[in-house]
């Protein structure tokens, strides 16, 4: 059971004095025009609408540092993040096991992968290195004595399950031609053929505050299961609602310190959305809807901080774990299709983006076996937080504020990496965009193992610093 709780005061036993530092870098990209990545097909910008940043918080009880950081991206693989850390890591001292690093999942921003650094995009992506690894040196750089609040409220109105059940004979062929979806995603709203959601939605909106010792803010770390808004023309660069946020909540608390920093973390909003399909809204222009939700939370985040009772002294506990997980394999079937699928010149002859899936599913016959995820718990005072590098089931985040021994929990997901979508098993059989191979690339088993090794790591940042066990604990 779910429990929404008041503003929580964090325990002071066996906590040091709480220093805190935050900062943001530009990653807009200084090239252009830049391809866009969270959508099929070729997208090209030539310009950005609003500019894309690296948010940094750092925070300190007494022993190594502690690094959130927020990258306006749609997703970073890991081996960036970790170049990302490493660089942090040479310039501040903070070891990078104790770095938690994200992406908000805008779909309006550059790819963050390109191999060839001497490219276009391999040149953003050493941009993107840099300025991550500056947001984290210079929040570590303004380290000061700080105070510390945590507080949760429902904000289920800009939520909804984006997956759902259908009338028999409207869902198309999945593109790979094999059995056919039971649910489908984002099916065309005030549809005739809707039945019912095929999942749930997690309305809790958590929001972390830091002021320094007067009281002056320093930061918010906010927190929501909303995958992103959208509504932006195909050719602009945009941080999505989650850089909106981050401007409105600051010129609600701190309209004249351009050194506040407001971050927003994605939650497990894997299959999640802003679009009501049972009462369409009218259409609306572009970037409406995205400031519309940025303003509610922004006016939220205002009112739960004015509330809140902030602490002096927090104690931190953070613990990490590389989990080896299994990658989906075509069968002998699939890779026949979709070996005819690449070699067909008439892509109207086959199912719906069968060529696009073609190539992802030869490519994963051809890779590793197996993926490597970085998965933590971090615990600040009497709250944690949960850290998953897929874009993750909401239904997964609400079993983990459930079963954790810390509570309140929230988790940040796209963090320390990116492996696709992360259904949960029952999902899995019910099909749909979100469990295609190519979409879903890691096994079918994968929800539970994550869950039970996130779970494990919040077991031992229970613990105050002198007995916590487990040699990961740092």
């Amino acid at each position: 059971m779910i429990r929404w709780l008041l503003p929580l005061l964090l325990p002071a036993a066996a906590s040091a004095a709480l220093r805190a530092g935050a900062a943001v870098t530009d990653i807009t990209p200084v090239e252009w025009p830049v391809r866009l990545i969270g959508n099929f097909g070729v997208t090209v910008a030539p310009t950005a609408h609003d500019p894309l940043h690296v948010r940094a918080l750092v925070l300190e009880d007494g022993g190594p540092p502690v690094v959130i950081a927020v990258i306006d991206s749609c997703y970073v693989k890991r081996d960036v993040l970790d170049e990302a850390k490493q660089l942090a890591s040479t310039r501040t001292g903070i070891p990078a096991s104790r770095m938690l690093i994200s992406a908000t999942h805008t779909h309006s921003a550059p790819p963050s992968g390109a191999a060839d650094r001497r490219s276009l995009e391999g040149r953003y992506v050493t941009r993107l290195i840099e300025q991550t690894a500056a947001a984290i040196a210079n929040a570590h750089a303004r380290l000061a004595p700080a105070a510390i609040a945590y507080i949760v409220r429902p904000v289920p109105e800009e939520l909804f399950n984006r997956r759902w059940f259908m009338r028999e004979g409207s869902i198309e062929t999945n593109p790979l031609g094999g059995r056919a979806d039971k649910v489908k995603m984002n099916p065309a709203a005030g549809s005739p053929d809707l039945l019912h959601p095929a999942g749930t939605v997690d309305p809790g909106f958590s929001v972390v505050s830091v002021q320094n010792q007067e009281g002056r803010p320093i930061a918010v770390l906010a927190n929501y299961s909303l995958h992103y808004v959208g509504g932006v023309p195909p050719n602009q660069v945009s941080a999505d609602y989650f850089g909106e946020y981050a401007r409105q909540t600051a010129s609600r608390l701190a309209p004249n310190d351009p050194s506040f920093v407001a971050i927003l973390s994605n939650g497990t909003s894997g299959d999640v959305n802003n679009i009501n399909f049972q009462h369409p809204r009218p259409r609306s222009e572009p970037f409406h809807r995205i400031q519309s939700v940025a303003f509610r939370l922004a006016a939220h985040t205002a009112a739960m901080v004015s509330t809140s009772s902030h602490r002096h002294s927090a104690s931190i506990q953070m613990a990490e774990t590389d989990l080896e997980l299994r990658y989906r394999k075509p069968t002998a079937e699939q890779l026949r299709f979709a070996r005819a699928a690449i070699a067909e010149p008439d892509a109207a002859t086959l199912p719906r983006l069968a060529k696009d899936y073609a190539e992802r599913a030869v490519r994963l016959s051809e890779g590793p076996d197996t993926a490597l995820l970085k998965l933590q718990a971090l615990r600040i005072g009497g709250f944690a937080i949960t850290a998953i590098p897929c874009e993750t089931f909401t239904e997964i985040g609400l079993a983990i504020k459930d079963l954790s021994p810390v509570k309140p929990v929230f988790t940040i997901e796209l963090a320390n990496g990116h492996y696709g979508y992360l259904p949960t098993p029952r999902h899995y059989e019910l099909g749909g965009y979100e469990t295609w191979l190519g979409t879903n690339v890691l096994e079918p088993e994968a929800a539970p193992k994550i869950t039970n090794a996130v779970l494990a790591l919040l077991r031992q940042v229970q613990f105050n610093r002198a007995s916590a066990p487990g040699r990961r604990v740092q």
